[in-house]
C-alpha cells in the first residue's frame, strides 16, 4: 500500500496590528541619527559664518541697517558682491532678502517710511550718498521683478524707450541696433523679430520676463538684480531665464533672490543665507548645499523650516 506523503503547512503569521507597527517605527526613527555638518549653534546669530569679502567686489556693503519706521528689518549686515559672478540670497520668507536687494540700488527710496544706514560701495562712491542721482545709478544696476512687467508699448519700444531716455542713441538706426542686440542677449530675437510693432503684454509670462530682462540690459548696467525672477513662471521657461542667467554673468555681475533653492544650486557661484534679518553664512554655493557651518543654514537647506 502507497503512503501518501502530506505537507502540513505552516499557520500563517497574524498581521500586525496598527499600534505595533507605529511602536516598531517609533523604535526604529530613535535609534536613526542624523549626522550634522554645521559647527556654530543656532542660538549664535552675532556674526555673519563664512568670508564676506571677495577679491575684486563689484558692489562693497557694509553694516548695512533697513528701518521701517522703527522697525529694523535687516541687521548690520555686510557682504561683497563680486564681478562678473552669480550670488543668490535665500532665506524663508520674511528674511530681509528682497530688502537687502532693493538697497543696492536704492530702490527702498521709494517705500515710505523706510530708512537705508551703512555704507554700499560701488566705483568708489557711496550710494547711500544724498547727493547721488538715483536715475543713472538704476541704469547701471538694473532689476528685474516677480512679475513680468513689460511697458504697455509695442516690443520694439519697450527696449528702446530707456536707451532713448538715457542718450544711449543718437537715431533710429542705433536704436534698431540696441532692440536686436538686447534681445538677442535675452534669447528672444528669433521669437519676436517678425513682431517687434505688437504690444509686450501679448507675450507669454516667460518671454515678458526675458523682455524684461532685454529691457534691463539695453541701458548698459554693470549689475543686474533679480527678485524671483521665476516665481510666476512653468519649468520651461524657468529653463530658458536660468540659461539666460548663466550666459550673461560673463557680460554682468547678478545677484538673485529666490526661494527655490534648486535654483541657487545651479545658476549661482556664491550664496548667501538671511534669517530674521540676518546675514547667518556666505560660501561657495556647493559648500553652502553641502557642508553648511551654521545649524541655521543647514535648517533651511534640509526643510525643518522655510
Amino acid at each position: 500500500m502507497e503512503s501518501i506523503e502530506t505537507s502540513v503547512q505552516k499557520p500563517l503569521t497574524p498581521p500586525l496590528k496598527l499600534s505595533e507597527i507605529e511602536e516598531e517605527t517609533t523604535e526604529v526613527a530613535h535609534n536613526v541619527s542624523v549626522v550634522s555638518t554645521s559647527t556654530v549653534a543656532r542660538e549664535n546669530r552675532d556674526a555673519t559664518v563664512g568670508e564676506v569679502r571677495v577679491d575684486k567686489p563689484r558692489i562693497r556693503c557694509t553694516d548695512v541697517d533697513v528701518y521701517y519706521g522703527d522697525k529694523r528689518a535687516i541687521n548690520s549686515v555686510s557682504l561683497d558682491i563680486g564681478k562678473n559672478e552669480v550670488i543668490a540670497l535665500i532665506g524663508p520668507s520674511g528674511c530681509g532678502k528682497s530688502t537687502f536687494l532693493r538697497c543696492l540700488n536704492r530702490m527702498n527710496d521709494t517705500i515710505d517710511g523706510c530708512r537705508v544706514t551703512g555704507n554700499i560701495v560701488m566705483d568708489d562712491m557711496d550710494i547711500n550718498d544724498s547727493r547721488i542721482d538715483v536715475v543713472p545709478l538704476r541704469a547701471q544696476v538694473g532689476m528685474v521683478f516677480q512679475k513680468p512687467n513689460p511697458f504697455p508699448k509695442s516690443i520694439w519700444e519697450n527696449i528702446a524707450f530707456g536707451a532713448r531716455i538715457h542718450g544711449l542713441a543718437q537715431d533710429k538706426y542705433e536704436l534698431d541696433e540696441i532692440v536686436e542686440t538686447s534681445l538677442e542677449r535675452a534669447g528672444l530675437w528669433n521669437e519676436v523679430k517678425d513682431r517687434l510693432d505688437q504690444p509686450g503684454t501679448g507675450l507669454s509670462g516667460g518671454q515678458q520676463q526675458r523682455l524684461c530682462i532685454a529691457r534691463t540690459i539695453a541701458v548698459s548696467p554693470e549689475v543686474i538684480l533679480l527678485d524671483e525672477p521665476c516665481s510666476a513662471l512653468d519649468p520651461i521657461a524657468t529653463a530658458k531665464v536660468e540659461d539666460l542667467i548663466d550666459e550673461l554673468r560673463e557680460q554682468f555681475t547678478i545677484c538673485i533672490v529666490t526661494h527655490s533653492m534648486q535654483q541657487a544650486a545651479r545658476v549661482s557661484q556664491r550664496t548667501a543665507y538671511f534669517h530674521l534679518g540676518d546675514l547667518i553664512e556666505v560660501g561657495g554655493t556647493d559648500q553652502i548645499f553641502t557642508k553648511p557651518r551654521h545649524e541655521l543654514t543647514e535648517d533651511y537647506i534640509t526643510g525643518r523650516f522655510g
